[in-house]
């Protein structure tokens, strides 16, 4: 028996949630209102941690917080939560990151972060006897952590050894190179591989969305890609699977990917097929939007079960068809 289901690794951070703004961002000292604003635990690897634990995961976080309030915060949230926060690392010296998500009326946000200590995580944050005690290791905002995104393909490798399996959400790349020479070797190990459309894209250079999950799945993991209210499609090797979202009426969209990557790692190791882990991932990530914030609405195991039953969530499509 291994202590932990799952080990996140990457970031965790306070998010100040303030929305929905109903125009244009303006600069020039002028005070726009919003009708709601909020201090929550943010970081796409919180997240999905917090996701997890709340399916019924044994989780443990690895990462760094600075040695100030917010680090503080984090911590706590994190317990608060039942992750186990006792592997972050405090970094002397940097600050804790920082997150402002200015959502629109339409569902979409902006995001600014300030890096802090992110840009100081690396792979001796992550201690290879956790890495041993953990039955599959997650890591998230690969690109805001290039130490460990440098030597994430010898955690990945290690953890592979140690019998766990692996998953990584890139998350968006603020620089825009999408350095696959950076990329490609942690995707050798990389068990599951989990982008947005428009990261799925990014990362594959192909503009159509079948394409691009084909030709990343091509280099190795089983490819699971979000598409918002369009749903979820994943393809493993020559098959392709997609289920649609659940209809819910969002109240803010932030993190419903990272609680949609919980759902489908906590199906995986539940033992559940690549369709029917789909489907628990599909309504994660809807359910998760029905309050403020990343983690007030995420969805226990029995709450899933009662959407993913549902009939209207067995849309699969066969590889033939999509391919076609």
């Amino acid at each position: 028996m291994k202590s932990f289901d799952l080990l996140v690794v990457g970031d965790a951070n306070p998010d100040v949630v303030v929305g929905p703004l109903r125009g244009p961002l303006v600069f020039g000292q002028r005070e726009q209102l919003v009708e709601h604003a909020g201090l929550v635990l943010g970081g796409s690897a919180a997240i999905m941690a917090c996701g997890a634990a709340r399916l019924g995961l044994r989780v443990a976080f690895a990462g760094r917080v600075g040695d100030d309030p917010a680090g503080t915060f984090v911590r706590e949230a994190l317990a608060g939560r039942g992750v186990d926060a006792g592997f972050l690392v405090t970094d002397p010296v940097l600050p804790t990151p920082l997150t402002t998500v200015v959502t629109a009326g339409d569902g979409d946000r902006a995001i600014l972060t300030a890096p802090g200590c992110l840009t100081a995580t690396g792979p001796e944050d992550v201690p290879r006897d956790l890495l041993a005690a953990s039955r599959h290791v997650h890591t998230a905002s690969f690109f805001l952590m290039p130490r460990l995104a440098r030597s994430l393909a010898e955690v990945f490798a290690l953890a592979r050894e140690t019998g766990a399996t692996t998953s990584l959400d890139t998350n968006d790349d603020p620089s825009g190179r999408w350095d696959r020479q950076l990329l490609d070797p942690v995707v050798k190990f990389t068990d599951f591989l989990l982008p947005n459309a428009a990261e799925a894209r990014a990362l594959s250079g192909e503009t159509e969305l079948v394409p691009a999950a084909v030709l990343l799945a091509g280099r190795g993991p089983a490819v699971v890609v979000k598409d918002g209210a369009n749903g979820s499609l994943a393809c493993a090797g020559t098959r392709l699977s997609r289920v649609p979202a659940v209809p819910v009426d969002p109240v803010d969209t932030v993190g419903a990917g990272d609680s949609f990557d919980a759902g489908f790692v906590a199906a995986n190791l539940r033992g559940l097929d690549l369709r029917s882990a789909l489907t628990v991932a599909a309504a994660c990530g809807s359910l998760s939007t029905r309050a403020h914030g990343g983690t007030a609405a995420q969805p226990t195991w029995d709450e899933v079960l009662a959407v993913g039953d549902a009939e209207h969530l067995a849309d699969r499509v066969d590889a033939d068809d999509l391919l076609r």
